[in-house]
């Protein structure tokens, strides 16, 4: 049973379905990508980056968390197993928020050629990275509102620079459908655009909604999801409706994984952006 929010997704063929990656013969295709990403509203990229890479920074992630009570502290790190005593919720947002979101470490992850490099040869021109990347794990059996994700696009968060402004999301880690990825709200982004097109009020940034199953059935449309594994990454439009599942992992194994934007560099820059993330910077 596929939850968000402890609400149950509907899993009939008209309102679930499968993320479709990019195929091989398209990856190197610049002007499909570009097609692909103005129908789809996403670009799935399996096995983009290299799985070491990922374990690694996954590793240094957890490791720095072990004794804030979050990882089991007699299992493996990188296996991101969740601790089975208290948590100490201070410590942990003093590393979290002073330690690894500034870091180079993450910095340098975040800029890797694989990333960077593939960014600029896709848009043509020097890119910029926004400085505010956002980096979450998920704990298994968490659930409710307020839990995982709720449904949004990304351009009311950022809406002060260009709309054509790229999101990656990338599993820091295998993350399959039970560990609460990333699921996407088919085709969404072109009510979207219609919708931003129309001149309607800009509403605060906020989610839409934690009710994926009734926003399926107003869009008329379908949830899709993948079984990630590391080394995935997946690009997305500012205009995409998407969200996150419940991590219902029965090994205690939590969900981590991190969003990035990138933009050309010539194109407007939301300002707001450009200091480390912060859960209380107000966006």
């Amino acid at each position: 049973m596929l939850t968000s929010n402890g609400y149950v997704l509907n899993e009939e063929p008209n309102r679930l379905g499968a993320l479709e990656p990019v195929p091989a013969s398209e990856r190197g295709d610049r002007d499909a990508l570009w097609e692909r990403l103005r129908r789809e509203g996403y670009l799935y990229l399996t096995g983009h980056l290299d799985s070491d890479v990922v374990h690694e920074f996954r590793r240094y992630y957890f490791e720095r968390l072990v004794d804030t009570g979050l990882v089991r502290r007699d299992s493996d790190p990188q296996e991101g197993v969740q601790g089975d005593g208290p948590l100490d919720r201070g410590l942990l947002r003093e590393r979290l928020f002073h330690e690894i979101v500034p870091s180079e470490h993450y910095q340098r992850f975040c800029a890797m050629p694989q990333i960077r490099d593939w960014f600029g040869w896709l848009l043509e021109d020097d890119v910029h990275l926004h400085r505010r990347k956002i980096i979450r794990h998920t704990r298994p059996g968490e659930n409710g509102i307020g839990t995982a994700t709720q449904a949004h696009y990304d351009l009311v968060y950022v809406r002060e620079g260009t709309d054509r402004i790229l999101s990656s999301w990338i599993p820091l880690g295998d993350t399959p459908v039970s560990r609460g990825g990333l699921t996407y709200l088919e085709r969404s982004h072109h009510r979207v655009l219609a919708d931003e097109a129309s001149g309607r009020l800009k509403a605060p940034a906020a989610s839409i909604t934690a009710d994926l199953p009734e926003l399926a059935d107003a869009y008329d449309s379908r949830w899709l999801t993948a079984d990630y594994r590391a080394g995935d990454i997946v690009v997305h439009s500012a205009h995409i409706v998407h969200a996150a599942t419940d991590n219902t992992d029965q090994h205690g194994v939590m969900r981590l994984s991190t969003d990035i934007r990138y933009q050309r560099a010539s194109d407007p820059i939301d300002w707001r952006w450009q200091e480390h993330w912060h859960d209380r910077d107000g966006l």
